[in-house]
């Protein structure tokens, strides 16, 4: 059984973050006052806290890989590689169709290139033509991975649609497609999958009140516990500090930890904290302007390279 967590982990340091207009239609957790903060400052503290998370978490052990962004093409995004590129223990790495122009313009084929040195690419999966359909699926925002029983959980939004999904899962076989809606307290559709929900060995922590369907709320939760998970439930307002935007890491002594904001963790209660405390230590990073501005989180800023070592 492949293992759900990995100590290597991918990161893009920015150069032009910023609030971004192409994005900001489908997500309802960036914040619109943001438009009018100094750009040059916004990027000093987005630096700023981009950094302090990669120190620290370089500090307890986990191999943070860090790739500098380019002052050309623009991408006011790219402190987000997780919704273009995804990375598997078969080999496989996953190359994503995205919404927005101008984060398509993330993608580093150099990138790949450089982690082939020491890891083992087996094969390309290729998505994006579907970009030319308006179809989007962006990668692990879109989709929330139960490796270890290679099941994928997708909230349908503009951002995550069935026939790249469908595709997705010919591609990867053997994954299963739970797939759902979601909706904020405006009714609005979650863009991202995991805004509202992250997958452990043994828990989950999810916003199920999201789910207005009861029936599909119920098929979530019920394939959530048959696969051994500890269902821990937040609301929509802790979902809306990004306490769904978590990511579970290990360091290279396998000791585990649940990454999150300092916002996602001051909106969880100390039952909710003593739960997670015990599969996980817990290590929050202050995100402010990354959360404010770009509407992601501690979990949108990591992806996993869980591809085999050469």
């Amino acid at each position: 059984m492949q293992a759900q967590a990995t100590s290597n982990i991918l990161m893009i340091r920015p150069v032009n973050f910023a609030f971004n207009l192409q994005t900001a239609e489908s997500n309802a957790f960036q914040d619109t006052d943001a438009q009018a903060l100094d750009l040059a400052l916004t990027q000093e503290n987005a630096l700023k806290e981009f950094d302090a998370m990669v120190s620290r978490l370089r500090a307890i052990g986990v191999n943070v890989i860090v790739y500098e962004d380019t002052p050309t093409p623009y991408t006011p995004d790219s402190i987000f590689p997780n919704n273009w590129v995804s990375f598997h223990h078969s080999g496989k790495v996953c190359l994503y169709p995205m919404q927005a122009e101008n984060r398509r313009l993330e993608r580093r084929t150099d990138i790949i290139d450089d982690l082939s040195a020491k890891y083992h690419v087996e094969t390309i999966i290729d998505l994006t033509n579907f970009e030319q359909e308006g179809k989007f699926l962006e990668g692990t925002g879109s989709l929330v991975l139960d490796r270890m029983h290679r099941i994928a959980y997708a909230c349908i939004s503009p951002r995550t649609n069935e026939e790249v999904l469908a595709a997705w899962e010919k591609q990867m076989n053997g994954y299963k497609i739970v797939k759902f809606g979601a909706v904020d307290a405006n009714d609005k559709e979650i863009y991202h999958t995991n805004v509202m929900m992250c997958i452990g060995d043994s828990f989950a922590v999810i916003c199920l009140q999201a789910i207005k369907d009861l029936d599909e709320r119920l098929m979530v939760k019920e394939s959530l516990e048959s696969t051994g998970k500890n269902v821990i439930e937040i609301t929509l307002e802790q979902m809306n500090a990004f306490a769904g935007n978590m990511l579970f890491v290990l360091n290279q002594k396998e000791h585990r930890f649940l990454v999150m904001s300092t916002k996602a963790c001051e909106s969880l209660t100390q039952a909710q904290k003593y739960q997670l405390s015990e599969y996980a230590d817990i290590l929050d990073f202050d995100l402010n302007i990354i959360e404010t501005c770009g509407g992601g989180s501690a979990r949108c800023m990591m992806a996993e390279v869980h591809l085999p070592e050469r």
